[in-house]
Order: C-alpha cells, then sequence, then structure tokens
C-alpha cells in the first residue's frame, strides 16, 4: 500500500530519511481495525521522528502520522484517536505510563490504511470535512485539554498563548475565543501577529513585549524562549498550561522566587482522551468553528509538508489527502 515513513534518522538532515512509497498492508492484532485513510495532518511530531526522537534504529521503517480521518470497515466517518493506551488500561490514558502515539510503537496514518485498537475510533461528525477532522486528534486536542480540562478557563477571562502560528497555539486562539475567552498571543513574526488577530485573537504582541495587564493564564508550548515572559505575565494564583517545549526545555531561570511569591500554578498537559476528542467534535459542531488549515497537499507530495514545516513556513495546519496517483 501507499505510505510515507522513515526508514533512517538524520538530526541535520530530517528530510533525507522521509520515503514516499509502498509499505505492506498493516497487521491486525485482536481487538484492532483498519481504517481507510481520507486525510491526515501533518505535527511536529513527525519531524522530530526524522531525527530519531522517540525512535530506534530497529523499529525502521516506520510509517509517520498520528493524525487520520477516514473510513472504518463499516463504511462509517471515523477520527482516529492517536494515543493507544495499554489493552487493559481503564480512565484517561493520558496518565497510562505505557501510552503511546501512533507512529512510536505502531505503524502510523500516513498510509492508504491505518490499524489501531477499534476503542480508538470516534465517529466524525457530518459537519466536518475529512480534511478538518484529520486535524484534530493531537494539535487541537492538545489546546482543548490545555484550556478546559486542565486549564479549567471560564468565559470572560483572558489567556496568553505563546507562540502564534504553531497547529497547538493557532488551536488555542480560536478554540478560545469561541468559548468566550479573552485570547492575547504573542510571535516574532509580524505577519503571524496578524494572522493570529484574522482567526480571533483579541490582541498580538512581539514576544516578551510588556502587556497591558496580567492575565489569568497562559498557554505554553514554547519552553526556554518565553518562559520567563509567561511567568511575569501572570496575576496572582494564575497558571502556566504548559505542553511542549519547541525552543528547548533548558531554562536559565525557572523564576521560581515569583511562582510561589504569587502562588502560580505550572499545569502540566499531554494529548487528551478519546471522550474529549469527542467533546471537541461536539464543540466544534455546535459552534461552527472549524480548524484552520495551512495548506492541503496530495500525500505523494508530502515532501513539500515536511519541508515547510522544518522551515516554521505554517499558519495552522498542514493536512495530506489522497489523490489519483497515491493509491
Amino acid at each position: 500500500m501507499f505510505a510515507v515513513y522513515a526508514d533512517r534518522f538524520s538530526s541535520d538532515d530530517p528530510l533525507s530519511g522521509l520515503v514516499v512509497g509502498e509499505r505492506p498492508d498493516p497487521e491486525v492484532p485482536d481487538g484492532w481495525t483498519t481504517v481507510e485513510v481520507k486525510a491526515a495532518s501533518l505535527n511536529h511530531h513527525d519531524l522530530w521522528s526524522l531525527r530519531g526522537v522517540g525512535l530506534k534504529e530497529e523499529q525502521l521503517p516506520m510509517i509517520l502520522g498520528c493524525d487520520a480521518a477516514g473510513l472504518d470497515e463499516d463504511g462509517n466517518d471515523v477520527v482516529v484517536h492517536a494515543v493507544i493506551s495499554s489493552p487493559a488500561w481503564e480512565g484517561d490514558e493520558t496518565f497510562d505510563p505505557r501510552r503511546s502515539l501512533l507512529s512510536e510503537r505502531h505503524q502510523g496514518s500516513f498510509a492508504a490504511k491505518v490499524a489501531v485498537p477499534r476503542r480508538n475510533l470516534v465517529p466524525k461528525p457530518a459537519s466536518l470535512t475529512f480534511e478538518q477532522a484529520a486535524c484534530l486528534p493531537t494539535a487541537w486536542l492538545t489546546a482543548y485539554r490545555m484550556l478546559f480540562t486542565r486549564g479549567g478557563l471560564k468565559p470572560g477571562e483572558t489567556v496568553l498563548v505563546q507562540g502564534a502560528g504553531g497547529g497547538v497555539a493557532t488551536a488555542a486562539v480560536v478554540l478560545g475565543r469561541a468559548a468566550g475567552l479573552r485570547v492575547w498571543v504573542t510571535s516574532r513574526d509580524e505577519a503571524k501577529r496578524a494572522k493570529a488577530v484574522g482567526v480571533g485573537a483579541h490582541e498580538a504582541f512581539e514576544s516578551g513585549a510588556r502587556l497591558p495587564e496580567r492575565v489569568d493564564a497562559v498557554v505554553e508550548t514554547v519552553g526556554k524562549a518565553t518562559w520567563s515572559h509567561s511567568v511575569r505575565s501572570l496575576r496572582p494564583g494564575g497558571r502556566i498550561i504548559t505542553s511542549g517545549t519547541t525552543s528547548g526545555a533548558d531554562v536559565e531561570d525557572p523564576e521560581l522566587t515569583r511562582t510561589f511569591f504569587l502562588q502560580l500554578s505550572v499545569i502540566g498537559s499531554t494529548m487528551g482522551t478519546r471522550e474529549e476528542l469527542a467533546a471537541l467534535m461536539r464543540f466544534l459542531d455546535s459552534t461552527g468553528t472549524r480548524p484552520l488549515i495551512d495548506r492541503t497537499i496530495p500525500f505523494e507530495d508530502a515532501r513539500e509538508g515536511f519541508a515547510a514545516m522544518a522551515e516554521g513556513e505554517v499558519f495552522g495546519k498542514i493536512v495530506f489527502t489522497f489523490g489519483q496517483g497515491a493509491r
């Protein structure tokens, strides 16, 4: 079957290990099923995989991709939940110490078919296209959990989203605005600040800029480059919700004195549950809110999407779909 996969690692030139070609059909263990992929979206996780982060040489070749929407074996429209928990795990799968994502221990979603546990299939609302639904299982689900489950944000509160432009940050802007939050963003890029305002941010600021007032919460996915600014931007009793460190995790000054003196909360958040993915889709269905898609690319041209992400030329999600040549 057609697939986009990694056949080697390179930290300096990750795209050198990217292959667009043929792989065997997926193996289907007991309790699993297959999905005919109609659309899948690209994440930074896929780029890190090509650098060898989270994978070992003996796991290669590995089909990349966490996110997908398509048809189950009965022809139903479904979205794939990317978190693979232990077979006996019950409850919030993000707390399973043995959890993984598609394309880590199991072959990923950038293929004509992907095998997943049956319980990982969530019905797709008819109001969402396959391309829109494919944006949700990683970046948009992460943002949803950060804002509403872990962050507990309520209408009227002010949230600062660091690093406008990335998938999680963009999702947080759109979801936050739709939920009645006052949304502020930062970015080093003037064009990205303007785009963030265009998709729902109330105000946009240069990275590190002094804000007009302190905020209730910060959505933090950048790490080292923005951490001090995030802490200093919070009102007393405010909270940082963090789910990533794209600029690195080695923070020179973690601002511990300010954290305890102002009674700030630092809250970690990772991905989301199947129930949260279903709730996210109900939210989009009822509000009319839709994922922001940067571009849609045929699977056979997947290298173009990886290159754009590697160069930072993305605002929203890159979505791959099947054209005439890929099947």
